[in-house]
Protein backbone atom coordinates (compact mmCIF):
# COMPACT_ATOMS: atom_id res chain seq x y z
CA UNK A 1 0.00 0.00 0.00
CA UNK A 2 1.73 3.41 -1.18
CA UNK A 3 0.97 5.91 1.58
CA UNK A 4 -0.49 9.53 0.69
CA UNK A 5 1.38 11.03 3.68
CA UNK A 6 4.66 13.21 2.32
CA UNK A 7 7.87 12.64 3.85
CA UNK A 8 9.04 14.28 7.24
CA UNK A 9 11.06 17.20 6.61
CA UNK A 10 13.85 17.91 9.28
CA UNK A 11 13.21 21.24 10.50
CA UNK A 12 14.71 24.48 9.09
CA UNK A 13 17.78 25.65 10.35
CA UNK A 14 18.21 29.02 11.51
CA UNK A 15 20.33 31.46 13.90
CA UNK A 16 19.53 33.22 16.79
CA UNK A 17 19.39 36.47 15.52
CA UNK A 18 17.52 35.21 12.09
CA UNK A 19 14.24 33.46 14.56
CA UNK A 20 14.32 36.79 16.41
CA UNK A 21 14.26 38.78 13.24
CA UNK A 22 11.62 36.42 12.64
CA UNK A 23 9.74 36.62 15.71
CA UNK A 24 9.69 40.46 15.36
CA UNK A 25 8.12 40.26 11.90
CA UNK A 26 5.37 37.52 12.56
CA UNK A 27 4.13 39.61 15.77
CA UNK A 28 4.29 42.89 13.55
CA UNK A 29 0.99 44.89 12.90
CA UNK A 30 2.73 47.52 10.35
CA UNK A 31 4.71 44.87 7.85
CA UNK A 32 3.29 43.67 4.90
CA UNK A 33 0.70 40.66 5.29
CA UNK A 34 2.50 38.34 2.87
CA UNK A 35 5.73 39.49 4.94
CA UNK A 36 3.57 38.29 8.75
CA UNK A 37 2.49 35.13 6.98
CA UNK A 38 5.97 33.85 5.64
CA UNK A 39 7.86 34.80 8.75
CA UNK A 40 4.94 32.41 10.88
CA UNK A 41 5.69 29.67 8.92
CA UNK A 42 9.32 29.49 8.93
CA UNK A 43 9.27 30.04 12.91
CA UNK A 44 6.92 26.53 12.67
CA UNK A 45 9.01 24.66 10.05
CA UNK A 46 12.48 25.64 12.16
CA UNK A 47 9.99 24.24 15.32
CA UNK A 48 9.67 20.91 13.01
CA UNK A 49 6.30 21.42 11.93
CA UNK A 50 5.11 19.09 8.73
CA UNK A 51 4.19 21.45 5.33
CA UNK A 52 0.65 20.32 5.50
CA UNK A 53 0.32 21.25 9.00
CA UNK A 54 2.16 25.03 8.48
CA UNK A 55 -0.13 25.43 5.65
CA UNK A 56 -3.15 24.81 6.96
CA UNK A 57 -2.09 27.38 9.86
CA UNK A 58 -1.26 30.35 7.44
CA UNK A 59 -3.98 29.37 4.80
CA UNK A 60 -1.19 28.71 2.01
CA UNK A 61 -0.70 25.82 -0.29
CA UNK A 62 2.40 23.25 1.30
CA UNK A 63 3.82 23.89 -1.95
CA UNK A 64 4.21 27.50 -0.94
CA UNK A 65 5.54 26.57 2.62
CA UNK A 66 7.92 24.37 0.38
CA UNK A 67 9.26 27.10 -1.65
CA UNK A 68 9.42 29.46 1.28
CA UNK A 69 11.82 27.11 3.34
CA UNK A 70 14.26 26.41 0.11
CA UNK A 71 14.73 30.04 -0.22
CA UNK A 72 15.34 31.03 3.32
CA UNK A 73 17.81 27.81 3.09
CA UNK A 74 19.33 29.20 -0.11
CA UNK A 75 19.23 32.53 0.56
CA UNK A 76 18.50 33.29 4.23
CA UNK A 77 16.96 36.79 5.52
CA UNK A 78 18.99 38.18 2.26
CA UNK A 79 16.26 38.81 0.09
CA UNK A 80 13.52 38.25 2.68
CA UNK A 81 11.27 40.48 1.20
CA UNK A 82 11.54 40.55 -2.15
CA UNK A 83 9.30 39.17 -4.70
CA UNK A 84 11.61 36.58 -7.34
CA UNK A 85 11.30 37.70 -10.87
CA UNK A 86 8.45 36.00 -12.51
CA UNK A 87 6.37 36.36 -9.69
CA UNK A 88 3.81 39.04 -8.92
CA UNK A 89 0.99 40.39 -11.27
CA UNK A 90 2.00 41.10 -14.32
CA UNK A 91 1.24 44.47 -16.58
CA UNK A 92 -2.10 44.52 -17.80
CA UNK A 93 -1.48 47.19 -20.15
CA UNK A 94 -0.26 46.37 -23.52
CA UNK A 95 2.85 48.30 -24.86
CA UNK A 96 0.53 49.06 -27.88
CA UNK A 97 -1.78 50.78 -25.52
CA UNK A 98 0.34 52.76 -23.48
CA UNK A 99 2.32 54.21 -26.68
CA UNK A 100 -1.38 55.00 -27.84
CA UNK A 101 -2.40 56.55 -24.67
CA UNK A 102 1.36 58.86 -24.23
CA UNK A 103 1.09 59.64 -28.49
CA UNK A 104 -2.18 60.97 -28.59
CA UNK A 105 -1.65 63.26 -25.44
CA UNK A 106 1.28 64.50 -26.17
CA UNK A 107 0.95 65.43 -30.13
CA UNK A 108 -3.43 65.37 -30.53
CA UNK A 109 -6.05 67.54 -28.94
CA UNK A 110 -10.10 65.86 -28.95
CA UNK A 111 -11.98 67.46 -31.21
CA UNK A 112 -13.94 70.64 -30.37
CA UNK A 113 -11.90 70.31 -26.93
CA UNK A 114 -8.79 72.40 -25.13
CA UNK A 115 -6.89 69.71 -23.89
CA UNK A 116 -7.59 65.45 -22.85
CA UNK A 117 -9.79 64.60 -20.04
CA UNK A 118 -9.26 60.74 -18.52
CA UNK A 119 -12.48 60.15 -19.63
CA UNK A 120 -12.39 61.16 -23.25
CA UNK A 121 -9.13 59.49 -23.51
CA UNK A 122 -10.68 56.22 -22.59
CA UNK A 123 -12.92 56.26 -25.02
CA UNK A 124 -10.94 56.77 -27.82
CA UNK A 125 -8.05 54.26 -26.02
CA UNK A 126 -10.59 51.52 -24.74
CA UNK A 127 -9.42 51.35 -21.44
CA UNK A 128 -10.78 52.86 -18.18
CA UNK A 129 -10.84 56.06 -16.93
CA UNK A 130 -8.43 54.80 -14.02
CA UNK A 131 -6.22 53.16 -16.51
CA UNK A 132 -5.64 56.54 -18.10
CA UNK A 133 -4.69 58.64 -14.66
CA UNK A 134 -2.16 56.08 -13.81
CA UNK A 135 -1.21 56.06 -17.18
CA UNK A 136 -0.46 59.67 -17.15
CA UNK A 137 0.74 59.73 -13.50
CA UNK A 138 3.50 57.67 -13.73
CA UNK A 139 4.64 59.44 -16.98
CA UNK A 140 3.83 62.78 -15.43
CA UNK A 141 1.56 64.09 -18.30
CA UNK A 142 -0.45 66.52 -18.09
CA UNK A 143 -2.29 67.40 -20.42
CA UNK A 144 -4.98 70.22 -18.86
CA UNK A 145 -1.44 72.47 -18.39
CA UNK A 146 -0.20 74.40 -21.94
CA UNK A 147 3.32 74.79 -23.08
CA UNK A 148 2.27 77.55 -25.01
CA UNK A 149 1.96 81.22 -24.28
CA UNK A 150 -1.65 82.78 -25.08
CA UNK A 151 -2.02 86.30 -26.62
CA UNK A 152 -4.56 88.45 -25.17
CA UNK A 153 -7.21 89.82 -26.98
CA UNK A 154 -7.19 93.14 -25.28
CA UNK A 155 -6.04 95.69 -27.35
CA UNK A 156 -4.14 97.40 -25.27
CA UNK A 157 -2.05 94.14 -24.27
CA UNK A 158 1.09 95.31 -26.08
CA UNK A 159 0.96 98.38 -24.03
CA UNK A 160 0.54 96.72 -20.72
CA UNK A 161 3.16 93.60 -21.70
CA UNK A 162 6.00 96.66 -21.64
CA UNK A 163 5.05 97.97 -18.71
CA UNK A 164 4.82 94.72 -16.74
CA UNK A 165 7.88 93.50 -18.18
CA UNK A 166 9.59 96.74 -17.55
CA UNK A 167 8.76 96.58 -14.44
CA UNK A 168 10.42 92.80 -14.10
CA UNK A 169 13.60 94.37 -15.22
CA UNK A 170 13.70 97.88 -13.45
CA UNK A 171 11.44 97.72 -10.23
CA UNK A 172 12.28 100.97 -9.18
CA UNK A 173 11.59 102.92 -11.99
CA UNK A 174 8.36 104.93 -12.24
CA UNK A 175 5.89 103.32 -14.70
CA UNK A 176 2.21 105.13 -15.87
CA UNK A 177 -0.05 105.79 -13.25
CA UNK A 178 2.94 105.55 -10.27
CA UNK A 179 4.87 108.44 -12.01
CA UNK A 180 3.22 110.71 -9.16
CA UNK A 181 4.32 108.41 -6.00
CA UNK A 182 7.87 108.08 -7.69
CA UNK A 183 7.23 104.24 -7.96
CA UNK A 184 6.94 103.74 -3.97
CA UNK A 185 3.54 103.20 -2.37
CA UNK A 186 2.76 105.66 0.55
CA UNK A 187 2.19 103.71 4.00
CA UNK A 188 -1.53 103.24 4.92
CA UNK A 189 -2.48 106.23 7.05
CA UNK A 190 -2.21 106.02 11.01
CA UNK A 191 1.21 104.24 10.55
CA UNK A 192 4.10 106.40 10.85
CA UNK A 193 7.17 105.02 11.27
CA UNK A 194 7.20 105.51 14.71
CA UNK A 195 4.37 103.99 15.39
CA UNK A 196 5.46 100.31 13.53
Amino acid sequence: MISSMSKPVPALAMTDGQREVLESLARSQSAAHREVLRAKALLMAADGAANATIAAAVSVSPATVANWRTRFAEDGLVKFGQVREGRGRKPSIPDATLERIVTLTEEYRPQGETHWSTRTMAGVAGVSKSTVHRVWQELGLKPHRFDTFKVSNDPRFEEKLVDVVGLYLNPRAPRGADVSSGGERPSPPGLSQQAR
